[in-house]
Protein backbone atom coordinates (compact mmCIF):
# COMPACT_ATOMS: atom_id res chain seq x y z
CA UNK A 1 0.00 0.00 0.00
CA UNK A 2 1.70 3.09 -0.71
CA UNK A 3 1.30 5.69 2.27
CA UNK A 4 1.37 9.81 2.46
CA UNK A 5 2.41 11.72 5.59
CA UNK A 6 0.96 14.55 5.21
CA UNK A 7 4.32 16.22 7.13
CA UNK A 8 7.07 15.01 4.63
CA UNK A 9 7.77 17.15 1.93
CA UNK A 10 6.26 17.45 -1.39
CA UNK A 11 9.73 16.63 -2.76
CA UNK A 12 10.10 13.13 -0.45
CA UNK A 13 6.47 12.35 -1.70
CA UNK A 14 6.44 12.82 -5.24
CA UNK A 15 10.33 11.00 -5.51
CA UNK A 16 8.78 8.18 -3.44
CA UNK A 17 5.34 8.09 -5.58
CA UNK A 18 6.31 9.89 -8.98
CA UNK A 19 2.62 9.48 -9.77
CA UNK A 20 1.69 11.92 -7.36
CA UNK A 21 2.92 14.64 -9.09
CA UNK A 22 -0.07 14.79 -11.82
CA UNK A 23 -2.29 13.29 -8.85
CA UNK A 24 -1.49 17.05 -6.95
CA UNK A 25 -1.52 18.66 -10.51
CA UNK A 26 -4.73 17.68 -11.36
CA UNK A 27 -5.96 18.84 -7.26
CA UNK A 28 -4.53 22.29 -7.94
CA UNK A 29 -0.66 22.09 -6.78
CA UNK A 30 0.15 23.10 -10.20
CA UNK A 31 3.87 24.20 -9.30
CA UNK A 32 4.56 20.29 -8.35
CA UNK A 33 4.92 19.87 -12.66
CA UNK A 34 7.75 22.08 -12.44
CA UNK A 35 10.83 20.01 -11.48
CA UNK A 36 12.46 23.26 -10.15
CA UNK A 37 9.94 24.32 -8.04
CA UNK A 38 9.97 20.42 -6.45
CA UNK A 39 13.77 20.61 -5.91
CA UNK A 40 13.40 24.20 -4.23
CA UNK A 41 10.19 25.14 -2.65
CA UNK A 42 9.11 21.18 -2.32
CA UNK A 43 11.88 20.47 -0.29
CA UNK A 44 10.71 22.38 2.37
CA UNK A 45 6.88 22.29 1.87
CA UNK A 46 4.97 20.10 3.32
CA UNK A 47 2.06 18.57 1.81
CA UNK A 48 0.21 19.73 5.13
CA UNK A 49 1.83 23.37 4.55
CA UNK A 50 1.28 23.28 0.92
CA UNK A 51 -2.79 22.77 1.69
CA UNK A 52 -2.73 25.47 3.94
CA UNK A 53 -0.79 28.19 1.70
CA UNK A 54 -3.09 27.13 -1.18
CA UNK A 55 -6.36 27.71 0.78
CA UNK A 56 -6.95 23.84 0.51
CA UNK A 57 -8.43 21.21 3.12
CA UNK A 58 -6.29 18.60 4.24
CA UNK A 59 -8.52 16.41 5.07
CA UNK A 60 -10.20 16.53 1.24
CA UNK A 61 -7.01 16.27 -0.64
CA UNK A 62 -6.58 13.29 1.76
CA UNK A 63 -9.36 11.92 0.97
CA UNK A 64 -9.17 11.99 -2.12
CA UNK A 65 -5.71 10.56 -2.39
CA UNK A 66 -7.12 7.68 -0.34
CA UNK A 67 -9.45 7.17 -3.49
CA UNK A 68 -6.51 7.03 -5.93
CA UNK A 69 -5.62 4.01 -4.05
CA UNK A 70 -2.78 5.71 -1.03
CA UNK A 71 -3.67 5.00 2.76
CA UNK A 72 -2.81 8.29 5.49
Amino acid sequence: MKRIDPDKTIYELTKDYPELIDILAEMGFLGVKNPIMRNTLGRITSLREGCKKQGKSLEEILEKLKQKGFSV
